[in-house]
């Protein structure tokens, strides 16, 4: 028989953190982040400084550790949809969906802040990359399966993610007026079926 063991202080703060990391990140998500103060951060979420403290030393170190928190949470959400689907074009379709369904999530506002504060730039910056090379792995399952065409895998990838970087950079919803979770739904779509065989 198995004994379960009390929660200790260690599970509920490990809890806590996570609660108020989640919290912040619906907040920034929906009205952005450069124009809130630490006090304000502390007042909406119901807690004091020195616990905010607990999450990062200071407002910069916030919004980059919510950042990084909200795009661990999409991967582990992307890589669920793509463990979904089937066939090499259904993976690619949900993985660039579900980034997409991920970013939708997000106001403009959030997005203009995100692209103006460098170290929160920077882990987008550096998830789409992680994005391109996820996509780049899918295309070469799927030459390798005889679904695709016998494409460049890196450069059907590096196309993905420059225009990837586009969207992220707000070029794409400047150029078209496509909002970034739909630019990704386009994407899914142009590339798939370019590569099908």
């Amino acid at each position: 028989m198995r004994v379960m063991s009390a929660p200790t202080d260690s599970d509920f703060a490990t809890r806590r953190r996570s609660q108020l990391f989640d919290e912040l990140l619906a907040m920034f998500l929906a009205e952005g982040f450069a124009h809130f103060t630490l006090d304000a951060i502390a007042a909406r979420l119901r807690c004091s400084k020195s616990t905010l403290y607990t999450l990062a030393s200071s407002k910069g170190e916030l919004v980059r550790a919510t950042t990084i928190h909200f795009f661990r949470r999409a991967a582990d959400d992307v890589e669920a949809a793509v463990a979904e689907a089937g066939t090499s074009r259904a993976k690619i379709t949900a993985y660039l969906a579900a980034v997409g369904d991920t970013l939708a999530n997000a106001s403009p506002r959030f997005l203009s802040d995100l692209a103006a504060f460098a170290p929160a730039r920077e882990a987008y910056e550096q998830n789409t990359r992680i994005a391109a090379g996820r996509v780049k792995e899918l295309i070469d399952e799927g030459v390798a399966a005889g679904e695709f065409r016998d494409v460049h895998a890196a450069f059907a990838a590096d196309l993905a993610a420059t225009t990837m970087v586009r969207i992220q950079q707000g070029a794409v919803r400047g150029a078209t007026g496509l909002d970034d979770a739909g630019a990704y739904r386009e994407l899914a779509a142009i590339l798939t079926r370019g590569i099908s065989a």
